[in-house]
Parts: structure tokens; C-alpha cells; sequence
């Protein structure tokens, strides 16, 4: 059992930057996919993105050029940077990490994003 907590949300301004960070309770190196989703009011959740134990990485076209998502294996942490925020990212993100075949499957409580003036 792993357990993910998700920190670095909060209120920022249209064209601002937040770095949010998930860190795990036990080693996340036998997982192959690792990424952060988000939900936004009356919205289902969608995946931002997502990094694979090769480094590969997937972006929702919506944040493609202005998130990037890495993974530290030494810190047990994976890591959401985005930059140029707009309204539209506003939502809950949750960090989730799980094996290739979909199980093992974790996930955090989730952080709130906030984009407005």
C-alpha cells in the first residue's frame, strides 16, 4: 500500500506559476505510469499528465508547452510544474501512480487550483 499526498495548490492569478508535488509513503519505482489528473466543477476528472517509469511523457493539449511533469525516484516524489496558468486550470488535481496492467492503482486526496484575478 502506498499512500500519495499532493501539496502546492493554491490561488494564483492568470499568467502565474505554481509547482505542486506528490510525494509517496514508499518507493514509487515499480510503478509504470505516474501523472496528475484534474477535476473541475460539474466536470469529469481528466489526465494532465503523465510520465512512465521510461520517462516518456503525455500531455493534455490543453497544457501541452505550458506544464511538465518529471519524477524523482530518490525523493519518492512526482511533480507538476505549470506555468502561464489560465482560468480553465482551475480544478482539483490528484496525483496517481499505478503498475502497467492499471493495479496496482493510488491515488492522493487531491489539491486545489485556483486561477483567478
Amino acid at each position: 500500500q502506498v499512500q500519495l499526498v499532493e501539496s502546492g495548490g493554491g490561488l494564483v492569478q492568470p499568467g502565474g506559476s505554481l509547482r505542486l508535488s506528490c510525494a509517496a509513503s514508499g518507493s514509487i519505482f515499480s510503478f509504470n505510469v505516474m501523472g496528475w489528473y484534474r477535476q473541475a466543477p460539474g466536470k469529469e476528472r481528466e489526465s494532465v499528465a503523465i510520465i512512465t517509469s521510461s520517462g516518456t511523457t503525455n500531455y493534455a493539449a490543453s497544457v501541452k508547452g505550458r506544464f511538465t511533469v518529471s519524477r524523482d525516484y530518490a525523493k519518492n516524489t512526482v511533480v507538476l510544474k505549470m506555468n502561464s496558468l489560465k482560468p480553465e486550470d482551475t480544478g482539483v488535481y490528484f496525483c496517481n501512480v499505478r503498475g502497467a496492467t492499471g493495479w496496482p492503482d493510488y491515488w492522493g486526496q487531491g489539491t486545489q487550483v485556483t486561477v483567478s484575478s
